[in-house]
């Protein structure tokens, strides 16, 4: 498939509304059928911070509502309630979005000129009424040791289930500066859901409109749809392009989804390994385009993160693609640590004991079963368990945690940085490995993520 055919199929869709009858999506929100609980409002919602392209003096915000016009205010926060009277305020085009939900402005900006390692309020605004204010750090503007999180796939029952591992994560590590996404935010692949998107707010809450979020997309942020001539295409959620931040540093083809973030000395690199595993050109302009950002990296780490795991831990998945084109410059640029999702189970492996390491974990409630060559061959994986990652890195080692919902400690190590660039894996910890709890396995899978919804269907509640 050439590069162009790619962009027509994969394109994102901001005024048009997707949806195919006759399909099931029941148990998957919470959501109790026929009602519109995540309709846009007057009110500012969906409030989240992006990465800005300088981290040290600049802050990127998205928010939704139901007007075409809105507004973006910020100041330097104080220890009283007066910040708006040297606040500065920007005026915000919302991109329109017609959703199963109706129709929803979208909006993304910027505050440019801050100061780095300061304090900030800021607010949006709806029609006549503002947001809470809510704040955040400006980075460094050079190397500091810092924490951060990780979630793989959220995906299904996201406020029944993903909310309490997010709570747990913000409790564990409330000084996390970042929050990364390895994809499969929302499950919906065959209409513009909603509710989803509308759940995934919610269980990330305030945090995510304090803390900067990097966001990868995953297969399930592209919809499935059917054309005229009846030709199947894939275009990526309008709520994902409409209020996800691009920082316009990736392949011309693919702005939305790949780019590079720098953050305290740490060189953060988003791919899109959808694009990749179904079109080999798009994997080919990626790495091209990874061999500059990775030859030109005055960083002292580099972290990668995609969706398609490098190396497959679930059953009957493999992905020999990314080992072509991205495998190769990863171990030529030394990055030192590639996170991933989709395989709905835990699994960490370093290829020879040497290059990256490569870890997939999942965030939500479905859950598949890990294979036998990844049992054999990894250095710690695990079933059934909901899993965040804290990262804490500082200018000699980084640190990995794998901690699970109830916040038990699953699996430890660090990377030590040797004299000759290269690193010393040290094991810290490794639990027992987790099986499937689930005694009626079907498909492969231990759970759907969608058996324990908080919605009831029809039938249950006659």
């Amino acid at each position: 498939m050439s590069t162009q055919r790619y962009k027509q199929m994969y394109r994102p869709v901001t005024g048009l509304l997707l949806v195919l009858s006759g399909m099931a999506f029941a148990s998957n929100t919470s959501v109790p059928e026929g009602q519109s609980r995540y309709q846009a409002s007057s009110v500012a919602d969906r409030i989240v911070l992006l990465p800005a392209t300088h981290a040290a003096s600049s802050q990127a915000v998205g928010w939704r509502s139901s007007i075409a016009q809105s507004q973006l205010q910020w100041a330097k926060a104080i220890d009283g309630p007066a910040l708006e009277l040297d606040a500065k305020t920007l005026d915000v085009k919302g991109t329109l979005v017609q959703t199963d939900n109706g129709p929803a402005y979208f909006y993304k900006a910027t505050m440019p000129g801050l100061q780095s390692d300061t304090l900030y309020a800021y607010r949006v605004k709806g029609e006549g009424n503002w947001s809470e204010w809510l704040q955040f750090r400006t980075a460094k503007p050079e190397f500091e040791p810092f924490s951060l999180l990780y979630f793989g796939d959220a995906q299904n029952n996201l406020k029944a289930h993903f909310s309490r591992l997010v709570r747990s994560a913000q409790q564990q590590v409330p000084q996390a500066k970042l929050v990364l996404h390895a994809g499969d935010l929302v499950n919906s692949r065959y209409g513009i859901l909603d509710h989803e998107w509308g759940e995934w707010f919610d269980a990330i809450g305030w945090v995510g409109a304090m803390t900067p979020q990097l966001i990868a997309a995953g297969n399930h942020e592209y919809l499935k749809s059917t054309n005229a001539k009846g030709e199947e295409r894939r275009v990526l959620a309008a709520q994902f392009t409409a209020q996800f931040q691009s920082l316009n540093n990736g392949p011309a083809s693919l702005q939305d989804t790949v780019f590079y973030h720098d953050y305290q000395g740490v060189r953060f690199v988003v791919l899109n390994s959808t694009a990749a595993v179904e079109d080999e050109a798009l994997a080919k302009v990626q790495a091209d385009w990874l061999k500059q950002v990775l030859s030109n990296n005055p960083n002292r780490w580099t972290i990668a993160i995609y969706h398609h795991p490098m190396f497959s831990v679930s059953l009957g998945r493999d992905n020999p693609r990314l080992r072509q084109y991205w495998q190769p410059l990863f171990e030529q640029y030394k990055v030192d640590l590639v996170l991933q999702g989709h395989d709905h189970v835990y699994g960490r492996y370093q290829p020879e004991n040497k290059g990256p390491v490569y870890m997939v974990s999942v965030a939500g409630p479905k859950m598949y079963l890990v294979s036998k060559q990844a049992r054999a061959n990894m250095a710690q994986v695990g079933e059934d368990t909901q899993l965040f990652q804290h990262l804490e890195i500082s200018e000699s080692q980084l640190t990995v945690k794998a901690i699970t919902v109830t916040g038990r400690l699953y699996d430890s190590f660090s990377l030590q940085r040797q004299s000759n660039g290269s690193n010393l894996l040290q094991q810290h910890f490794k639990a027992k490995v987790a099986h499937c709890s689930n005694k009626t396995i079907a498909d492969n899978k231990c759970w759907q993520g969608t058996e324990f919804s908080a919605a009831q269907s029809a039938s249950e509640n006659q």
